[in-house]
């Protein structure tokens, strides 16, 4: 399992993040829209299911749910139908409605859409106009302020509805940073003075584009301006979600890291960036890195483009994303550099995958060399093939071997579906190789003792194991030659 992802199923539990912001009722009328209405030329949805669901801040809440991490969420909802199937849904969710403002002079927000074979047809909005009362918005302060201490992370979800306006916000943010936590903003509008001092921004690219004022189509021109969001603004982190380019990350530090898309098939974005901010600050409050956080939200939302409707992902599901996205990469290139191969190794580990590691010339490949590679996979996850450079072929088996090239025999064993790296070495031995990559499982064949196994004692001492393989009689490249010479 991945390091982040044990990390969560281990102590996600034990920790508490709190959201503020605007809280909505999402409504999805699923249907066929087979005719055409005789009153005007639109489609006539004839409605089979109806489908309600937290939405905007509530729906962050959601996914940190879904995520198993306690939250608290801080909004204003109407004392109306709407406000109670809201508290109704975070009941279910296991989340207390305490400190939820309800106000019987307050609408509660509700997104309607309209959906025939897949299709989102028409969203229909109910919502107030204009700001809140200011007691209200005090509420939400002095609610924010009482239980913050108790946060391991905040995090503000502003849809732009004005439960956070700017006095808020600062007055907030300005609290957490005393107070030492961390906090996530997934800003609205166009001023993002606003949001000075936040932790983490996570704008769209087009959010991005319209708080800078600058292109944001390349990877270059969204660093430059989310450099200046961090310039501007007194920001630690931005973390510019770009569609179907993935996202970038840009630190204070000057650091920058893109993630480049991982969703194959996308149904419906609705309420995928709060499943970025939740997965983020799920990441971040069992004391991961920014770069894993980061890498699980992305995968995150590669899940949940793939659902219908606001949706929500899970650590099953997240694991499941991890295994797939890690055997894609696995498709890439096999034959790589000592440098590659360790950052590769230290990624599957990353991952809680077993990494085994054999070598030899495989000059000729036979029957043994494949019950040798075989039985090698059988003990791993992932299996590195370490070949003999033609120069040290010949000095072990004289001037007319190898048969083959290195890069033929490099060829052919990355071919084959049981070896996932291979990697090519001059040395007399794979000493270097083992002791830079520190395998899980050395294999040779039955013809060594493992006391003979060269790099034996580095896997051991490392907590690892060497297996050997019985070896077929009558089997090997010398006999082979002999053979066809014959």
């Amino acid at each position: 399992m991945h390091h982040l992802l044990k990390l969560l199923w281990e102590k996600g539990s034990k920790k508490h993040i709190l959201c503020v912001g605007d809280i909505m009722l999402d409504a999805f009328y699923y249907g066929d829209a087979g005719r055409i209405s005789p009153e005007a030329p639109i489609p006539v949805l004839r409605v089979e299911k109806k489908i309600q669901t937290l939405g905007g801040a509530a729906n962050v809440v959601n996914n940190l749910r879904s995520l198993s991490v306690q939250a608290s969420l801080i909004g204003i909802v109407g004392d109306d139908a709407e406000g109670k199937i809201i508290e109704t849904l975070l009941a279910a969710q296991q989340v207390s409605s305490a400190s939820l403002i309800k106000d019987k002079g307050v609408q509660t927000i509700m997104k309607n859409r309209y959906i025939a074979q897949d299709q989102q047809l028409l969203r229909v909005d109910f919502e107030r106009v204009g700001g809140y009362a200011k007691q209200l918005t005090d509420e939400v302060s002095q609610t924010v302020k009482k239980l913050l201490p108790t946060a391991d992370i905040l995090i503000l979800s502003d849809y732009g509805k004005g439960v956070l306006h700017p006095e808020i916000i600062q007055e907030i943010l300005d609290e957490a940073n005393r107070q030492k936590k961390i906090s996530i903003v997934d800003p609205k509008g166009h001023d993002y003075s606003i949001y000075k001092g936040a932790t983490f921004l996570t704008p769209n690219k087009k959010e991005l584009k319209e708080a800078t004022n600058l292109p944001t189509n390349s990877d270059e021109e969204v660093v430059v301006a989310a450099r200046k969001l961090i310039h501007d603004h007194g920001v630690d982190n931005v973390l510019a979600t770009r569609s179907e380019k993935g996202m970038t990350l840009v630190k204070k530090t000057g650091e920058v890291h893109h993630f480049p898309v991982v969703a194959k098939e996308v149904y419906d974005v609705s309420g995928a960036g709060d499943t970025v901010v939740a997965t983020l600050a799920a990441g971040l409050s069992v004391g991961d890195t920014i770069e894993e956080s980061v890498h699980l939200a992305n995968l995150a939302a590669s899940v949940v483009v793939g659902k219908i409707g606001t949706a929500t992902v899970n650590l099953a599901e997240l694991e499941e994303a991890m295994i797939l996205e890690d055997r894609h990469e696995t498709k890439g290139s096999k034959i790589v550099t000592l440098s590659q191969a360790e950052n590769r190794v230290k990624d599957w580990k990353i991952h809680d995958l077993k990494v085994g590691f054999t070598n030899g010339c495989f000059d000729l490949l036979h029957l043994g060399h494949l019950k040798i590679l075989q039985e090698s996979k059988a003990q791993c996850d992932r299996l590195i093939v370490a070949v003999n450079t033609d120069e040290s072929v010949r000095r072990a088996k004289g001037p007319t071997r190898p048969v083959h090239n290195e890069m033929i025999r490099s060829t052919i064993l990355s071919a084959l579906t049981c070896v996932d790296l291979v990697i090519l070495f001059g040395e007399d031995t794979p000493k270097k190789l083992i002791e830079t990559l520190i395998p899980d499982v050395l294999v040779k064949g039955a013809d060594y003792t493992i006391d003979k196994v060269v790099g034996a004692d580095v896997v051991q001492k490392n907590g690892g194991r060497v297996y050997l393989v019985d070896l077929i009689d009558g089997q090997s490249t010398t006999s082979t030659v002999a053979k066809i010479k014959a």
